[in-house]
């Protein structure tokens, strides 16, 4: 069965946050203190932008989008 362009634009939405944070913290690698830890604190180096950006599209991704994609399917047929 081919997926309607709805329920592809839903299920690219985790692929293309999680593309756009890896290219965030490729041009500002300054935001990623795991980089460079001089003294930064556990909470400063796992609370940086581009990581959740990237958690927010595999969680999109992985819990979200399967359960949008069944109801613009079932919506479809």
């Amino acid at each position: 069965m081919r997926r309607s362009a709805r329920a592809v634009a839903v299920l690219s939405i985790g692929p293309v946050a999680v593309l756009a944070g890896i290219v965030w913290a490729l041009l500002q690698p300054y935001r990623l203190t795991m980089l460079d830890p001089a003294g930064q604190g556990f909470w400063w180096l796992i609370a940086q932008p581009p990581l959740y950006v990237i958690a927010a599209g595999v969680f999109f991704h992985a819990v979200i989008a399967p359960g949008v994609v069944a109801d613009v399917e079932d919506e479809r047929a």
